[in-house]
């Protein structure tokens, strides 16, 4: 496609995203661009927009040759993977905003655009307006990208902000978020972690190189954080936040995961507030970046859909560098973490799992402790997320193999065994 040339879109979906793309491309004529067609589950409801735009027949958008995008924005994965392949199968390019999808299907997805050499594109599925998947691409087109933290879940951020700042509890946060319609009526994908360990699992794909399902990404959401918890981080003048994490590791695998985390009052994720988004990524010359942004809702999602829309009138498509242009790098579970556990009974903790405890507070109602991890003892079962158990990883928590001897070594000192 040129600049000059006419696209025309079938749009998929007609909900928050849906009717937000409609409106910003009725205010964006210089795009040349238009919706032919707007395929929907519910014909009998009210809609702003004219009767004539809307089929049921999804065949009519896939298979109507003047349509030269498809555009998908809903909610149902398998749908959607069946909308894109056939989608790409029909020479159209495509646009989504479907994380879960992607996430789930991405050797699939990566084969399909290797086959039809169609772009296909995704900006809006993760951190909405922050054009975070197109700077990973185009500008850390290299190995030299160390870490990158983020926090990609607007509900889970609101809750915790209210937590903190308005010392409500969680069941109160949360119930606040759904009445705002920053949270679901089933809050669950939210709230467990589970939206944002599908946007990693995008992530990880531009960032390094890395094609792993997301049932492999060790993840766990905000469920069982406590009022208490908050109340420890401010003593320690922490916040708590939801955060996605990958940093490559001495012997160059990376580790990756998704756990809440304390955050310095000083760094920049701590500033990201309610339901916006935060994203820093530190390469080896250009230092710490932050990118900061509403990372979800009508506009901001529709606005990067827009700009998706917008590329590919210059054929822009992602070359997926880091896995077709450099080695791919590694995903691994072999580190430790150093993590803040809070329970109300010590008979649920394994301590033999702990290489070793720094700290333990047994004399409040709700308990704590301080220590080191491997991480296959949190892969390998599930005693970290029962029991109403809270895992928090501390500042900088990511202890590689070949720092443990010595750090072991010290708190042997400090707790006077050596």
């Amino acid at each position: 496609m040129d600049a000059h040339k006419k696209l025309t879109i079938g749009l998929f979906g007609f909900g928050v995203v849906g009717e937000g793309l409609y409106k910003v491309l009725q205010q964006t004529p210089s795009l040349n661009a238009s919706i032919k067609k707007v395929c929907i589950k519910n014909p009998g409801k009210a809609r702003n927009a004219p009767a004539s735009l809307f089929t049921t027949e999804k065949e009519a958008l896939l298979f109507d040759e003047s349509i030269n995008v498809i555009v998908e924005v809903i909610d149902d994965a398998n749908a959607a993977f069946e909308i894109v392949s056939i989608a790409l199968r029909n020479g159209k390019a495509v646009v989504s905003a479907s994380k879960k999808m992607i996430a789930e299907h991405l050797p699939e997805i990566l084969q399909l655009q290797q086959e039809t050499g169609l772009p296909f594109l995704y900006e809006a599925a993760v951190c909405a307006s922050i054009p975070v998947i197109r700077n990973l691409e185009e500008y850390y087109d290299n190995d030299l990208l160390h870490s990158i933290r983020a926090i990609v879940n607007g509900s889970t951020n609101f809750i915790l902000t209210k937590m903190f700042e308005d010392k409500l509890d969680f069941q109160a946060a949360l119930i606040l978020a759904q009445q705002l319609g920053f949270a679901e009526s089933n809050p669950k994908l939210d709230v467990e972690g589970y939206d944002a360990v599908n946007k990693w699992t995008v992530l990880l794909n531009h960032a390094y190189g890395i094609v792993e399902h997301p049932d492999n990404i060790l993840f766990t959401g905000i469920q069982n954080i406590q009022l208490s918890d908050a109340v420890v981080a401010k003593e320690k003048h922490f916040d708590i936040k939801l955060i996605a994490q990958a940093k490559k590791l001495k012997n160059g695998q990376v580790a990756a995961f998704v756990l809440p985390q304390f955050v310095k009052l000083d760094e920049p994720l701590s500033f990201v507030k309610n339901e916006y988004n935060g994203v820093v990524i530190e390469s080896g010359f250009a230092d710490k970046q932050f990118f900061y942004g509403k990372g979800a809702g009508s506009f901001p999602t529709a606005s990067a859909v827009l700009s998706d829309i917008s590329a590919l009138r210059y054929d822009y498509r992602y070359e997926y560098k880091k896995l077709y242009h450099h080695k791919p790098n590694e995903l691994t579970h072999d580190y430790y973490l150093k993590v803040y556990i809070s329970f109300d009974d010590w008979k649920y903790i394994p301590r033999e799992k702990f290489e070793w405890i720094e700290e333990w507070h047994a004399d409040a109602d709700r308990k704590y402790l301080i220590g080191v991890v491997h991480v296959n003892q949190l892969t390998g079962s599930n005693w970290w997320r029962e029991n109403g158990t809270s895992l928090i990883l501390s500042v900088d928590p990511i202890i590689d193999n070949l720092d443990i001897i010595n750090l072991k070594k010290r708190s042997l000192e400090l707790a006077g065994v050596i």
